[in-house]
This record gives C-alpha cells, structure tokens and sequence, in this order.
C-alpha cells in the first residue's frame, strides 16, 4: 500500500539522493513555503504540502537529464502515493514533463519553484535579509533578467497565470510565506 511521506521522511529521501547544501536547502524552502501557504488553501493538509515541496527535485542533482522522469521511477519504487508523485512530476510540466499542474498545491509549486530562488537570492543581497524585504523590491529583480538568471521568468508568469493571479501579487504571497517560513 502506497503511502505519504512526513515531512521528516521527504527530507530524509531528498537527502539520500542529494549531497549539495543548495539543494536541500531548496528543498526545505520550497516545502516551507507550501506548508505556509497550505495554511490559508487547505487547512489540515499542510504536511502534505510541505513534504511535496521537499520532494519535488529529488532527482535534480543526481539526473538533471531525467529530472521528473526518474523522480517518477524513485517515488514508485519507494512506494510513495500517486498524488505525491503527481505533484513532484507536474512542477517540470513544460521543461521536463507533459504532466500538467492539477490542483491548486500542484500549482502554487509549479510557481513557487523558481520565484523561491529569485527571492532568496535577493534576499542574499540584503543586510537584513528577508527583513522589510518588500514585493516592489522583488518585482525590480524579476525585470532585471541579469539578476539570478537561472530562474525563469517565464515559469514564474506562466504559474501565476494557473493560479489566476498577477506576478507581482505571486512575488507578494511567496515572499510573504518565505518570510513566515524563515521565523519558523
């Protein structure tokens, strides 16, 4: 019977095929802020949440090339719930996968992915961190394309569109779960 990992347990499996501080870091980011914003859209459910957020690049570092593709195979094999290894495959859909975001949580990981990576480089660049960081100041560097370059801008609208929002009201909510997610 296939079953749904804690949060302890995503990580403990992300850990086992990721040795980079970046990437679970990433990892624990991207689960923090689903927990975070589970809390306003699915109360009850937010260590589902979270342990998908951890989960979703399980593959990355050891099979960038597979990313998505050999998630599905190592969750299979673990005997993790189909929904979590919908969630995980659907956040490559369009880059790595045809499997396309569904529900809400598919969605908002979908988006979140690459705006996590764009605030928290920011966020890098400031003395006080994510302290009084605002969404005007993340919507500057999500229009310098220079800035944190490897996130795309692209994946960042296209998911704030599936979640019926402008980019700049996405860049509000992330940072705003990035924030709640940093004082836990």
């Amino acid at each position: 019977m296939s079953h749904i990992p804690t949060p302890e347990q995503a990580l403990e499996l992300t850990k086992t095929y990721n040795k980079e501080d970046f990437h679970i870091h990433h990892a624990e980011t991207v689960g923090k802020v689903l927990g975070v914003l589970s809390r306003e859209y699915d109360p009850g459910n937010e260590a589902y949440w979270t342990a998908v957020g951890i989960l979703h690049d399980i593959d990355f570092e050891l099979w960038p090339e597979q990313h998505c593709s050999k998630a599905q195979e190592l969750l299979r094999e673990l005997d993790i719930d189909e929904s979590v290894i919908h969630a995980v495959v659907s956040h490559g859909y369009g880059l790595c996968s045809e499997v396309e975001p569904e529900r809400l949580m598919e969605k908002y990981l979908f988006a979140v992915d690459e705006l996590t990576g764009l605030i928290g480089a920011a966020a890098l660049m400031r003395p006080t961190g994510f302290e009084g960081m605002e969404a005007k100041s993340v919507m500057k560097k999500f229009k310098d394309k220079k800035f944190a370059a490897g996130c795309s801008r692209e994946v960042i609208a296209q998911g704030a569109e599936m979640l019926g929002l402008t980019v700049p009201e996405l860049a509000a909510k992330t940072l705003a779960a990035m924030t709640a997610a940093e004082q836990q």
